[in-house]
């Protein structure tokens, strides 16, 4: 077992409650100030953080109730970077979609300020001290994917090896290091890309950008290593696969089978929370590729929609997976967040309790 604090585990934000959505709106409108508005996640967090303790959840987040999205919220505040505007745009199946913004690498990558840090304090001093605060922060991958080569500029980078993702570890780096000077043990990096190289559609946009899928995933294993080697000692890194999760719609499809041995074999984080609650994410045979000392969470519960699973159909997908990674590197958890964006997924308040009740009781029955 790795250094992951239970057999359960969850990945990490949850719906936003409506007083804190009008505060954001009101701070939108101009009608509070930044510091009104922080006062008000400070109390949604404080709640949350009661709920998390009280279901019984060992690992706790804060919800990720400071932010509208669960990745550009952090790598804007990163020296060099510029994020455009998410747009909404209704999709083939009728269901409102995210278009996710350009992501412009403009200037050399740096740690320009302590970007968790405070978020994190904050976390800590409302957590018991028998559980541990988890950080989430978007993976680095995110910087090099949507846009490829043209999405960073020539100018900072005239060639992309090695410097830019030198760069860009040292900046995660200074990050994790801050976290870990202020007592913070467990980060969760959340990854759509290495998901999205999973589907054939994504990767054929990736051979448009000028990159070959193959050789992507094994690139970007070795620059997830990179932030890796600078992981402060004592601290967990763990990584969450994800094939979009916006208003309970996804982004992409397809077995996990094209990246399992860069994900698996050749990266060096300590868990991986890979989705697996339906048809989309293929079978657990790609889970043969997971190294010695490292634990995958199986996300087998859905975000995505209220109705609860069974615990038996549960245990047996545990054993399916069991036969292709050993059952003690093996964990369990819903499969994504509730709440990826501020918008949330479409399931009620109280379902979140029950998901997260099944999936303690499971792990609880099978692992003991």
């Amino acid at each position: 077992m790795s250094q992951i604090p239970a057999r359960f585990d969850h990945v990490g934000s949850f719906l936003r409650p409506k007083y804190l959505l009008e505060a954001r709106d009101q701070k939108a409108k101009g009608q509070i100030t930044a510091e009104q508005l922080r006062l008000v996640e400070d109390k949604a967090i404080r709640e949350i953080v009661k709920f998390q303790e009280d279901v019984g959840l060992k690992s706790i987040t804060d919800g990720e109730f400071r932010r509208t999205y669960f990745h550009l919220d952090f790598l804007e505040q990163l020296g060099g970077v510029k994020v455009g505007e998410a747009t909404l745009a209704i999709g083939a199946d009728g269901k409102e979609h995210l278009v996710p913004p350009a992501i412009h690498v403009v200037g050399k990558v740096t740690h320009a300020k302590q970007i968790q840090l405070a978020d994190f304090e904050y976390l800590k001093s409302q957590v018991s001290a028998h559980n541990t605060p988890k950080v989430t922060i978007p993976s680095p991958t995110m910087l090099h994917f949507r846009g490829g080569r043209a999405g960073i500029s020539r100018e900072a980078y005239p060639e992309l090896e090695p410097v830019f993702y030198e760069d860009v570890a040292k900046a995660y780096g200074d990050e994790l290091r801050s976290l870990s000077a202020a007592g913070c043990n467990y980060v969760q990096m959340d990854d759509t890309n290495l998901a999205y190289l999973c589907d054939e559609k994504m990767r054929e946009a990736a051979r448009g950008r000028g990159d070959d899928p193959n050789e992507l995933a094994h690139r970007y294993a070795k620059f997830i290593n990179l932030v890796v080697a600078q992981k402060p000692a004592g601290m967990t890194l763990a990584m969450h696969l994800c094939r979009g999760n916006f208003k309970s719609t996804h982004a992409a499809s397809g077995n996990y089978e094209p990246v399992a041995e860069a994900l698996l074999k050749e990266m060096n984080i300590d868990a991986y929370f890979m989705e697996y609650d339906d048809e989309r994410s293929g079978d657990f045979k790609p889970l043969r590729y997971l190294a010695k000392g490292k634990t995958v969470v199986l996300g087998l519960v859905t975000t995505k929609f209220g109705a609860l699973e069974s615990k038996d159909d549960l245990k047996r997908r545990i054993d399916e997976a069991a036969r292709y990674a050993p059952m003690d590197q093996l964990a369990l958890s819903p499969q994504c967040g509730f709440s990826s964006t501020v918008h949330g997924n479409d399931i009620a308040v109280e379902a979140q309790r029950a998901k997260l009740r099944l999936v303690i009781e499971t792990a609880q029955e099978v692992w003991g």
